[in-house]
């Protein structure tokens, strides 16, 4: 059972710790800036990969430091990243992460995570996140692709025209909710409808 909280975090108010520039940092990073490109990341590494650098030019929120991990990156930061080549400074960096109470991912390790960057599938106002429990990211991946196919671009429409209706409504939360209950649950049955037509039309 996935017992995982999924929260989603406004890393662009947040200070994020990245050690590494290698290959896996690359795919963290890039991660990060597709879901939120304005996430505020301080990168430490001895070296950086020609594609890191690619990645991180012209990022005004990314900031490289050409240096070993020493525990001093870790002061004013809320999310920690460990994806060095090297087992044993990244259960270093676990270790003193969370000294601080801090949050931390260690690449390639589930059990030393306190979170994991999961597959994200998003359309304008809309986010989805995907976890396999850190068991197949693969998966997670070929999820989001599907998911990415399906929903149509028109959700995003739906979402500002529903906030719109919202802002209309008066009356208590109680009111509310069950207004938008009532017209969210009429969309439910006409692509229920939907279904069962298409499926009739097979046979």
């Amino acid at each position: 059972m996935n017992h995982l909280y999924p929260i989603f975090l406004k890393v662009h108010e947040l200070n994020v710790l990245l050690i590494g520039g290698g290959f896996v940092a690359t795919e963290k990073l890039e991660f990060l800036l597709k879901s939120s490109p304005q996430a505020q990341v301080t990168v430490v590494s001895k070296m950086f990969r020609p594609e890191f650098l690619a990645l991180a030019e012209g990022q005004e929120t990314v900031t490289l430091i050409e240096d070993l991990y020493d525990q001093k990156y870790l002061g004013g930061k809320h999310l920690v990243i460990a994806a060095t080549d090297d087992k044993r400074v990244n259960r270093q960096i676990r270790t003193e992460a969370k000294e601080r109470f801090l949050l931390v991912n260690v690449a390639d390790t589930p059990e030393l995570c306190d979170f994991y960057l999961g597959g994200i599938v998003t359309k304008g106002n809309l986010k989805i996140a995907i976890s396999t429990n850190g068991k197949s990211p693969t998966t997670a991946k070929r999820l989001r692709q599907l998911l990415e196919e399906v929903l149509p671009e028109e959700i995003d429409d739906l979402l500002e025209n529903l906030n719109a209706y919202r802002a209309t409504l008066k009356g208590d939360f109680e009111y509310k909710v069950k207004a938008m209950n009532e017209v969210t649950e009429g969309l439910v049955r006409r692509e229920s409808r939907d279904e069962k037509r298409d499926s009739a039309s097979c046979k």
